[in-house]
């Protein structure tokens, strides 16, 4: 069985996806918190829901991006958890060509007064093509 706030957690998550999907960069800005902070590989943090949406300035034609959650954790208290998983980006070179960026990333979520949750920090790091699962221990030959 799945305790409850993990199902919330990965409803949002789900919600936030759809939406990223649908909308581009607007969507995944319009999930922060006004002090959300956004971490990118080998970017300068964003912080503030102002610069995230600055930095979020991507159609859904020219990029999406996709990601599916591994886990969820609810604090004890009920109202900030925490998701991670990996996350896929694909677009297109200068000349057209596909180009696919995978990572891992993590997002940390806040319930505001008003009862709605929000992204406070969601951070993510590239992984190589070939960089296997970063979850797994090596095996022995």
């Amino acid at each position: 069985t799945v305790k409850p706030g993990k199902m919330l957690l990965f409803d949002l998550e789900a919600r936030f996806a759809r939406d990223v999907a649908a909308r581009g960069g607007a969507a995944f800005a319009d999930w922060f918190a006004d002090d959300g902070v956004a971490l990118g590989n080998g970017a300068p943090p964003k912080i503030g829901k102002v610069a995230v949406t600055k930095s979020a300035d991507w159609s859904p034609a020219a990029y999406q991006l996709t990601w599916t959650p591994t886990d969820a954790v609810m604090g004890p208290s009920g109202d900030m958890g925490y998701t991670w998983g990996h996350f896929e980006g694909q677009s297109k070179d200068a000349n057209g060509n596909p180009v696919t960026t995978t990572g891992r990333y993590m997002t940390i979520w806040r319930k505001q007064a008003n009862g709605d949750w929000k992204v406070v920090l969601d951070a993510g790091a590239n992984e190589p093509a070939e960089g296997g699962d970063c979850c797994k221990l090596p095996t022995g030959n």
